[in-house]
């Protein structure tokens, strides 16, 4: 899943104040392009009620990398919703990359995830980390969804969050909210922290973004386009 995050802006992944109040939302649809050319499609939904949440989501290539490569991945998660904050219990995901299938599985002891499963298995590598110093932290697709929904006018920018992927840890920070009309951009910062090679250190940490809500009925924001730069060129994220 830190594909995921790569293509999709992880560097735009913040864990936002919600009503307390349930909330389904029908899938948000995205296309994604790197470079200016059509890389692929992006569709997250998810429900809060009760107490829970559970999301799905789902990243297919298209466009000219689609006909080059063959690329989707799928993931799941679920868990509690309280003060304004996810807590997640489960994540899974799978991915078919040009018919190499791949899927794992983490859960949550008391907020620290625990890595169950990968198919095929997976060797450990010495620049994993350990899943028990991760307290605290969210999966991929749960901030994901955090980011992507809509939130109430006011509380877009001023949010930090930690994320585990399983194997990797990264902070994000979203700072200095600029007000023109209905429109909010988010200046942000997206930075690799522990799991990466020394070679990928030494190539990029820091991946500089912004995000761009706009007003809608209800006094509330949502997310209609994210651009950074990534390791493949400059890529946005924009909303259907």
């Amino acid at each position: 899943m830190r594909k995921i995050l790569t293509l999709c802006f992880a560097a735009a992944i913040t864990l936002g104040p919600l009503p307390a109040v349930p909330q389904t939302a029908g899938p948000a649809l995205y296309s994604l392009t790197i470079r200016g050319v059509t890389a692929g499609s992006l569709r997250v939904s998810g429900q809060i009620e009760s107490g829970r949440y559970a999301i799905s989501g789902m990243l297919q290539s298209g466009g000219l990398v689609g006909i080059l490569r063959s690329i989707r991945y799928d993931a799941a998660t679920q868990g509690r919703f309280a003060a304004d904050r996810f807590t997640p219990e489960s994540y899974s995901e799978r991915s078919d990359n040009n018919g190499r299938q791949r899927s794992a599985t983490m859960t949550y002891r008391a907020g620290v995830p625990q890595v169950k499963a990968y198919t095929p298995p997976r060797a450990a590598n010495e620049n994993d980390v350990d899943p028990a110093t991760q307290g605290g932290s969210v999966d991929p697709l749960t901030a994901l969804y955090a980011t992507l929904r809509d939130v109430p006018a006011g509380e877009e920018c001023s949010r930090s969050l930690r994320i585990f992927d399983g194997r990797r840890s990264t902070e994000l920070a979203l700072s200095r909210p600029v007000r023109r009309g209905d429109t909010v951009t988010c200046n942000g910062e997206y930075r690799r922290v522990d799991g990466y090679s020394p070679q990928e250190m030494a190539e990029k940490t820091t991946f500089p973004f912004t995000l761009q809500y706009e007003a809608i009925p209800g006094n509330m924001m949502r997310v209609t386009q994210v651009t950074t730069d990534t390791i493949y060129g400059a890529a946005r994220l924009t909303r259907r």
